[in-house]
């Protein structure tokens, strides 16, 4: 099965590491899927800067929480390489996903701009609900885009 392969991409009016210091934070991930998922994290880790990563181990499992209460989803975070300021590469599976890869990538544009640009490529574990994962997943990043706009604003 092809995966459902999507991307966003919000330029916005502060600098990448602006963006960086927040959206690299567990808290900043939850603010940006409030009010619809929270992702649950062990304590100890509060941000990317705190993940010892080694390529293709799981660094922490997750509840997705649906409302922030429900969880719909147990998710095995898997990160191959934080690039401080930047970006990451996640290749993490979940109960629901086969396969969840997640790039996101900050540009700065030297103007006190940056661009975000998330590309997910989701690979459902069963097939039939391909088309359900796309509609959520395009939901669910255009909502944390509009969230990053909202936070930081648009040039």
């Amino acid at each position: 099965m092809a995966p459902v392969v999507l991307t966003f991409r919000t330029h916005l009016a502060a600098s990448a590491g602006e963006v960086w210091a927040v959206a690299s934070t567990m808290d900043g991930v939850n603010a940006e899927l409030r009010p619809f998922v929270r992702m649950t994290h062990p304590a100890h880790i509060q941000s990317l800067a705190d993940a010892d990563i080694v390529p293709g181990a799981v660094v922490f499992h997750s509840w997705l929480l649906a409302g922030g209460v429900l969880p719909f989803d147990r998710h095995a975070l898997a990160l191959e390489r934080v690039i401080a300021g930047e970006g990451f590469d996640e290749e993490s599976t979940s109960w629901m996903q086969r396969r969840w890869r997640h790039e996101r990538r900050l540009s700065d544009h030297g103007d006190g701009t940056c661009t975000v640009t998330d590309r997910l490529e989701v690979e459902p574990r069963l097939g039939l609900l391909r088309p359900l994962a796309s509609r959520v997943v395009r939901f669910l990043f255009g909502h944390r885009h509009r969230r990053l706009a909202a936070r930081f604003g648009t040039p």
